[in-house]
């Protein structure tokens, strides 16, 4: 048996258009040469294994991350949260629409009854950023779930960004604006 791989035109097309149906992009092809990742698959594909679909799941209830001398305002706990980017949405309060903006004060009271994620869930995308969709990027998106008072007395929310080359975290003063720049990481199902 001739063990020695040939990819000729054929197969190459024909795995362009098998990784167009799952729909993977040039960014997953890449991932999937890196590595060992093509000799760990290799078994499932010989039907010899199983490939079972990682859940990632946060603990809402954990006291959150806290930077150096703050103190928790509020915490909005929400059990366990298994990730699944199509039961999250950004949400734009109507005060932050249209080019309007609201002070954060005045945000936090409209988003009191939304399902606002907390700071654990951002904690979560900065351990996996390569879970956070790639929409988030452009925005400052805020995890109101957690409000922090800093050692001088003042309230802030963090939230999550991109730089242009990898995530971080950052905070924002309630005593500041908020406009369509800065949505709110909310949960499709309630708490």
């Amino acid at each position: 048996m001739d063990t020695e791989l040939m990819l000729d035109v054929g197969q190459a097309n024909e795995l362009k258009l098998a990784f167009r149906r799952a729909g993977w992009t040039n960014a997953d092809l890449k991932r999937l040469s890196e590595g060992d990742l093509t000799a760990r698959l290799l078994p499932a594909v010989r039907g010899l294994a199983e490939i079972v679909v990682a859940k990632h799941v946060v603990d809402c209830d954990a006291d959150p991350f806290l930077p150096e001398g703050w103190k928790v305002e509020s915490h909005k706990k929400g059990g366990s949260f298994e990730w699944n980017p199509a039961k999250v949405k950004l949400h734009l309060a109507p005060s932050q629409q249209n080019g309007k903006c609201v002070q954060g004060h005045k945000l936090r009271e409209e988003l009191a009854n939304e399902p606002v994620l907390n700071a654990n869930v951002l904690d979560f995308f900065l351990k996996h950023p390569e879970l956070i969709p790639e929409e988030w990027k452009g925005s400052y998106v805020y995890f109101w779930g957690t409000v922090c008072r800093n050692s001088d007395g003042a309230l802030y929310v963090r939230y999550l960004c991109w730089d242009g080359s990898h995530w971080g975290w950052d905070y924002y003063w309630l005593g500041h604006d908020w406009d369509d720049d800065c949505p709110a990481a909310c949960s499709q199902v309630s708490f």
